[in-house]
């Protein structure tokens, strides 16, 4: 993906603005925005982590399609590479432009008692890995089985830690673009980890529907 903007502590500059921007939208989450961020979080230990998330919505579509052996079998090898190969280059990115995390620049420079609703990990910030597997399925799955596909996750809606109610999405990229931003509302990524990254995911999205399966 391009750069993320240059490390800035200058109030003028690109980064500071999103880093601003971080602070001002977690400092007054919505209960949507807060449902969304738990939604999304998908942390190991808990659930099937993000890419794990992805393969369970792949599964809730192929069962709504009543698809065949030979569809599933498709769907999710390209869903499984996509996901495998997202990460590969997002941690990559990672540690090529090694960025801090908005959470250590929000302390040290606007407010020493930042806190944020979810856990920032432990390794670099940009690209968001969440945006990248995201954008890199719903290419996958738009290619499979069309644009402005409607469908409900249900991928949450046994957990009683969080408000795990099905969400509904008008199309694959919907669901990639919610994805993505639950990284903003939990202060864990800055915006442009976040837009990069689903676009850095669309590519690689785009290279797995390249591959020609034998039938």
């Amino acid at each position: 993906p391009v750069a993320h903007p240059e490390f800035s502590t200058d109030p003028t500059s690109a980064f500071y603005a999103e880093a601003f921007e971080v602070y001002t939208v977690t400092s007054s989450l919505t209960d949507e925005q807060i449902k969304i961020a738990h939604f999304w979080s998908d942390d190991p230990g808990k659930t099937g982590t993000p890419p794990g998330h992805s393969i369970s919505v792949a599964s809730q579509v192929l069962a709504l399609e009543n698809a065949s052996l030979e569809e599933a079998a498709e769907t999710f090898a390209k869903v499984g590479l996509a996901v495998h190969d997202a990460f590969i280059s997002c941690w990559k990115c990672k540690y090529d432009y090694n960025l801090m995390r908005p959470v250590t620049f929000i302390l040290e420079h606007f407010d020493d008692t930042y806190t944020t609703l979810l856990t920032t990990p432990p390794f670099p910030e940009y690209t968001s890995g969440h945006s990248v597997q995201s954008g890199a399925s719903a290419q996958v799955l738009t290619d499979l089985f069309g644009d402005n596909y409607a469908f409900t996750d249900h991928t949450h809606e046994a957990r009683t830690d969080i408000d795990g109610s099905p969400r509904s999405f008008d199309s694959f990229f919907e669901m990639a673009e919610e994805a993505a931003i639950s990284r903003l509302y939990g202060g864990i990524h800055f915006n442009a980890a976040i837009e990069n990254g689903v676009e850095q995911g669309k590519q690689i999205g785009q290279q797995i529907g390249g591959l020609e399966f034998k039938k």
